[in-house]
């Protein structure tokens, strides 16, 4: 059976795409290389940890959304997104093989008047250095056109049930006017408001600025939380002041590390643009450099509370709380957790854990203890360490069963722990 949208990869990008498209009406089929995650998809199950509920699957599936491994159905829709991922490579730089493999497998079945979306994380000038000739040389088509081909980076924020795909605005940016006014008519369908960019290179650069931005931000608080604690300053005091501002500032809170599936980019450093101008973005490196250096700091915090009460880090019993990057949320994607157990490992430690979004905790390969009453684990731990605030934790409670207790978050009240 056709259908109107192909949704290429289905992971964090594209079943959130895929559940909108079909809460919208759009007949959609998700196509996916791997066979265990169509399998499930097609049992009701997620394939992907802190993605969408059994429940949200399940009613996808009953609006009409078909998982398939099948290449085939891609030449038979009007509109295909690739959402395929773009990790960080040893080096650093964004991981483009899935990208190219998407577009290798669109392009082979690709048809005219289609409308063909990049929403993956991507350096500026990909769709077109990239993604275009790949696509025109596998099909035999010209982009701009026999077809059309749009940039929309994907803005999506997991767990946010108020921004949503239906009110957050969709960035677009395409080859040619025509194939923006393509790509706003399919979005349109989905979100309350299109934003026109200039070109792709415009839409891309808009996630790098969305995605720096964040980083920059939360390295500027890492970084004060460090001088505030050095000073005896309460930083979550003055943080709760400063956001008082109505105008110039925007409040952004310290943390263990930063997590998540959008990295910072740095434009300075593309491997295949051989008009790379050279010019590294020197804030941005900075900031990623002040954010990878916060598992360490959190390690020498546990070090010094421990030390402060006459114990040491080897042979200390150390229970974390929260794995994942994101409250409320399974996903662990970034999370700083397993850095910090892995190096309070490497010191001696006695590691175990608490999540009651992740069962099963694995560091080095090897399982790490989950605890089963969270007050007993605390109770019996010389030292608790608060790396995630999951809505279901009562801290109040947490802080007077803990015989001590670090809270990286600042979610407890205050007074009740020693905060980051």
């Amino acid at each position: 059976m056709p259908a109107d949208l192909a949704v290429i990869g289905l992971g964090h990008l594209g079943l959130p795409l895929a559940q909108a498209a079909v809460a919208a009406g759009v007949q959609t089929v998700g196509y996916d290389t791997d066979p265990r995650a169509c399998t499930e998809l097609s049992a009701g199950r997620t394939p992907v940890e802190g993605s969408l509920t059994a429940s949200e699957i399940r009613r996808m599936l009953s609006g009409g959304f078909r998982p398939t491994t099948n290449p085939a159905e891609l030449g038979r829709v009007r509109t295909a997104v690739i959402c395929a991922p773009t990790p960080l490579g040893a080096d650093r730089t964004i991981d483009l093989t899935a990208v190219g493999d998407a577009a290798r497998a669109l392009a082979a079945r690709l048809r005219p008047h289609t409308t063909v979306l990049l929403e993956s994380a991507v350096p500026p000038g990909t769709t077109e250095n990239y993604l275009l000739p790949l696509l025109e040389e596998g099909s035999g088509l010209r982009a701009g056109r026999d077809f059309h081909l749009a940039c929309s980076p994907s803005r999506l924020d997991p767990g946010n049930r108020t921004h949503v795909h239906s009110n957050t605005p969709k960035v677009i940016g395409g080859l040619t006017p025509a194939c923006t006014e393509s790509a706003a008519a399919f979005y349109g369908r989905l979100t309350d408001k299109v934003v026109r960019a200039r070109g792709p290179r415009e839409a891309e650069m808009t996630k790098v600025l969305e995605t720096n931005f964040r980083h920059i931000n939360i390295a500027l608080v890492n970084e004060m939380a460090v001088l505030c604690h050095d000073l005896g300053v309460d930083l979550w005091d003055v943080i709760r002041c400063a956001e008082t501002k109505p105008f110039g500032f925007q409040p952004f809170r310290p943390g263990p590390g930063v997590g998540g599936h959008g990295a910072p980019v740095d434009p300075g450093y593309l491997p295949y643009n051989s008009r790379t101008p050279g010019h590294p973005l020197r804030m941005v490196s900075l900031a990623q450099e002040i954010n990878d250096r916060m598992p360490q700091y959190v390690i020498q915090r546990c070090a010094t509370l421990l030390n402060e009460h006459g114990k040491s880090v080897r042979g200390a019993r150390v229970l974390l709380l929260g794995v994942t990057y994101k409250p409320d949320l399974a996903d662990q994607e970034g999370s700083p957790a397993r850095e910090i157990a892995t190096r309070l490992m490497d010191m001696g430690a006695q590691i175990g854990y608490h999540d009651p979004h992740v069962l099963d905790w694995r560091v080095r390969e090897l399982p790490v203890p989950r605890a089963d009453s969270l007050y007993e684990a605390a109770s019996s731990a010389d030292l608790t360490v608060l790396l995630q605030h999951h809505r279901t934790y009562d801290l109040q409670g947490l802080a007077v069963k803990a015989q001590l207790l670090l809270d990286t978050r600042g979610a407890t009240p205050a007074g009740a722990a020693h905060r980051l």
